[in-house]
């Protein structure tokens, strides 16, 4: 690859058993995830990002704000949302609250964009369903405008029209880093390059290597639309443990329980071993296992897709928060190392053998 792989992690705020096996208040998850965050921080990881929900399973309502506490603990890593739903907030404000952790953080924010996975927010906000498409073009085409972080001239249907608008705070950079999220749909590809953002999928489920031709597609409409070219990440599920059969025995009851749930809500069956296995399994889009195992199936995914980031969703249910902290830990510093080794590695087999280079 042309550069290092930027290695990350990813939370929804997932609430969690405690040591006796019942779910902690939703306040001390929050302090958790901070404590998580920091421990990301000393072990040298790149990215730390947390999600957006309104629902009982997952605590992290107001992203923006347990980044900021993070921001105060942390010195390195870089912070951002996985993901902000851009549908049902204003761009306005969702921009000046990132350009100020941004200045808080001393410019390590960044922000994922995308509609999410769940649709609690359209009631809770007023909104309506039926505009599910039109209210993310429209304030993603607005979001657009406002990282320019010039005067702003813009109109649509879903939000009150402005003109020749300054926004404040500004970034030091003159730019917030911006992602766009998706889940596998052709015409999100499209939206991302069409306002020439990076594009980070969701690989939760099926092959990783069947989203090479959404990265082809991507990579091919941002050169027809005269774009520069942009950065891919992947998001996905995992968990790293001393062996992969520890790995697997620990995830699996709570990864089964939240598939479960929220399958009762989606109509889907209930989740089989097999079918876990099948995720874990090489080609699966599980990043579970010994720190070998999952830095292989990383670099694998990596040269395959020809990423730049790659982000652990490591939060998987009520898995508990000691067991996450020791995943973290082995995640930074032996899943990192050996990944960036085996990237390198890959690298160095394909150049080619110039005179002189061989003694």
């Amino acid at each position: 690859m042309e550069q290092e792989l930027e290695l990350g992690l990813d939370t929804f705020g997932d609430v969690t058993y405690d040591a006796d096996g019942q779910l902690l208040p939703q306040p001390q998850v929050l302090r958790n995830v901070v404590a998580e965050a920091v421990l990301a921080d000393e072990v040298g990881l790149d990215f730390f990002g947390v999600g957006e929900h309104h629902r009982e399973d997952f605590a992290v309502s107001a992203p923006e704000v347990v980044l900021a506490a993070i921001a105060g603990r942390t010195d390195d890593i870089r912070l951002g949302s996985a993901v902000t739903v851009l549908s049902s907030d204003d761009p306005v404000r969702v921009y000046q609250r990132f350009a100020t952790l941004d200045a808080v953080s001393n410019g390590r924010a960044e922000v994922i964009l995308g509609r999410g996975s769940f649709t609690e927010s359209f009631p809770l906000f007023g909104l309506e369903l039926g505009q599910y498409e039109e209210l993310f073009e429209e304030k993603l085409a607005l979001f657009a405008e406002l990282r320019k972080e010039g005067p702003v001239t813009w109109s649509g249907r879903t939000r009150a029209a402005l003109e020749d608008q300054a926004v404040y705070p500004p970034t030091a950079s003159g730019s917030l880093r911006t992602w766009v999220g998706v889940g596998g749909s052709p015409e999100s590809v499209i939206r991302a390059a069409r306002h020439g953002l990076p594009l980070m999928l969701a690989i939760i489920g099926g092959e990783p290597r069947s989203f090479a031709p959404l990265v082809d597609l991507y990579h091919r409409a941002l050169d027809h639309l005269g774009q520069s070219p942009q950065p891919v990440g992947v998001h996905a599920p995992g968990y790293v443990a001393e062996t992969d059969q520890q790995a697997r025995d620990e995830m699996w009851p709570h990864y089964a329980a939240m598939q479960d749930r929220i399958g009762r809500e989606r109509g889907w069956s209930p989740m089989t071993r097999a079918q876990f296995e099948r995720g874990a399994g090489p080609d699966g889009a599980l990043f579970v296992g010994s720190p070998e195992t999952v830095a292989a199936k990383i670099a694998e995914v990596a040269s395959d897709l020809g990423l730049a980031r790659f982000d652990l969703k490591y939060s998987l249910g009520t898995l508990p928060h000691e067991k996450l902290m020791r995943g973290i830990e082995l995640y930074g510093t032996e899943v990192a190392p050996l990944v960036r080794q085996l990237l390198g590695q890959a690298v160095a087999l394909a150049e080619p053998v110039t005179a002189g280079s061989a003694a």
